[in-house]
């Protein structure tokens, strides 16, 4: 993986946010209608200070939506929960993967069922860096 630098606040790009919704099912006739200019910056990162970009790489959480190649958003602030979707360090290595505690015991779980979960044991170092809040891919 590699880490993508966060920067403080870049100059924003405001794109029009339109107030009517797209159906995905049968088309309907567009309104012109604008609402609002749409900061990605403050839609998608609650937290600029904890947050930071890796992309991902591999095909072990394809069933969570992350693909090969995407850009993680990771916020540091939150706290991971069971079943959150978490960038680790597992000696010394760079992972994302699902979080879950069950019975006493640490787990690092791919959602791909061609990979097997990860027991965390007393030997093994493993830091939560944290949250991943969104998965940016393209088409």
């Amino acid at each position: 993986m590699k880490i993508m630098q966060s920067a403080a606040r870049p100059s924003v790009a405001l794109c029009p946010l339109f107030t009517e919704s797209v159906p995905a099912g049968f088309p309907s006739p567009a309104d012109d209608y604008i609402d609002d200019k749409l900061d990605l910056n403050s839609y998608l990162i609650r937290h600029p200070a904890a947050t930071f970009f890796v992309r991902a790489d591999g095909d072990s959480m394809v069933d969570a939506g992350i693909h090969h190649g995407d850009i993680l958003i990771v916020d540091r602030a939150l706290k991971p929960v069971d079943k959150s979707v978490v960038i680790a360090v597992l000696d010394g290595e760079l992972t994302v993967k699902r979080l879950r505690k069950t019975n006493g015991e640490l787990l690092l779980i791919p959602d791909n069922g061609a990979y097997e979960p990860l027991r965390i044991g007393a030997e093994m170092n493993c830091e939560i860096w944290g949250v991943v809040t969104t998965a940016i891919h393209e088409l």
